[in-house]
C-alpha cells in the first residue's frame, strides 16, 4: 500500500474520498455486515461536517460510533491491515481533514499507516474499547475529549485491567487531573507505581463473559445504524465493580499529589 500513500496524499493536495486498492487488497467476506463500507463512510462524513470548526472535538464522538459499528474482536483489531485500508483506501479524506498540521503542512505517515496508538482509526477503536465501562460508553468520551490521555495512557499495558482505565476516566470527571502535563504525570506515576504493585489485588474485575461479545457481533447484519445523537451501546457486559472502582480512584488520587507534574509549584 505504500504506493498509494504518496506525497500529495500527505500534503493534502491529491485528497478523494477512496482509493481503489481491489488489485492489491486481500477482499473481505461480502456477508458480513462489518465490513460494508458505506456505515463507516456516512460516519466520517457526519463527523467533517459536525466538527468543521474543531476537529479534535471529532475524536470523542466518533470514537464510541466507529467502536460500535465495527464490532470487532480484539484480534481483529490487531489486524494492522484493516486499519490501512480504512485510512487509504475508505477514508483517506477524513485522516487529512483530522490530522493535517497547519504548521507543516503536512499528514504524518503513521496517521494512515502506524502503531496502535497513533493511526488515526485505530487509536479511537482502541480507545473505546479500553475506557468503554462495559455497554457504556460515556467514559469514552471523556476519554478521547482529552488528547493526552490517547496519546500517552493509551500505550500503558495496565489499562488492560478495567478497574485502572476507568478510575483515570473518573478523575478527570471529577476534575481532579485537567491539563495535559496533569495527564502525562499521572501516568508516569501510575505506570511506577504499576511495577511494585498488582493493581488486580488493590481493584478486582469481574471475568468477561466471551458470549456477550460474541452475541454482541452476531446482531451487526440486523443492527440499525448508530446514532448520531445519542451514544450507542456496547457489548452486554457487567461493567467494572464500584468497589474496586472507588478504590483505585481513591489510590490514583493520592498517587497524583507526589507525581511529577512538570510546571507545578511544589507545597512546603
Amino acid at each position: 500500500m505504500d504506493t498509494f500513500l504518496t506525497e500529495g496524499l500527505l500534503r493534502g493536495e491529491q485528497v478523494h474520498s477512496g482509493i481503489d486498492l481491489a488489485k492489491v487488497a486481500e477482499p473481505l467476506p461480502e456477508d458480513d455486515a462489518r465490513w460494508w463500507v458505506e456505515p463507516i463512510r456516512s460516519l466520517v462524513e457526519d463527523a467533517m461536517f459536525e466538527f468543521r470548526n474543531e476537529r479534535t472535538k471529532a475524536d470523542a464522538w466518533l470514537a464510541p460510533r466507529l467502536h460500535a459499528t465495527l464490532r470487532l474482536t480484539r484480534r481483529e483489531a490487531a489486524d494492522k491491515r484493516l486499519w490501512n485500508h480504512l485510512a487509504l483506501a475508505v477514508a483517506p479524506d477524513y485522516v487529512v481533514w483530522r490530522h493535517l498540521s497547519e504548521s507543516a503542512q503536512r499528514v504524518a505517515a503513521e496517521r494512515f499507516r502506524g502503531p496502535s496508538d497513533r493511526q488515526c482509526f485505530s487509536r479511537l477503536w482502541w480507545a473505546a474499547e479500553i475506557f468503554r465501562n462495559g455497554p457504556d460508553y460515556g467514559p469514552v468520551e471523556t476519554a478521547c475529549g482529552n488528547q493526552d490521555l490517547i496519546h500517552t495512557v493509551l500505550r500503558l499495558g495496565l489499562l488492560d485491567h478495567r478497574p485502572t482505565a476507568q478510575a483515570v476516566v473518573r478523575l478527570l470527571q471529577d476534575g481532579k487531573i485537567t491539563t495535559g502535563r496533569e495527564v502525562n504525570g499521572l501516568s508516569v506515576a501510575i505506570n511506577a507505581a504499576g511495577a511494585t504493585l498488582i493493581y488486580d489485588v488493590l481493584a478486582p474485575d469481574e471475568p468477561r463473559d466471551p458470549a456477550r461479545l460474541r452475541d454482541w457481533i452476531a446482531e451487526a447484519e440486523t443492527a440499525p445504524p448508530v446514532s448520531r445523537h445519542d451514544l450507542p451501546e456496547g457489548p452486554d457486559e457487567d461493567p467494572v465493580p464500584e468497589e474496586s472502582l472507588a478504590a483505585l480512584t481513591d489510590y490514583f488520587a493520592d498517587l497524583f499529589e507526589t507525581a511529577p507534574v512538570r510546571g507545578r509549584k511544589s507545597e512546603d
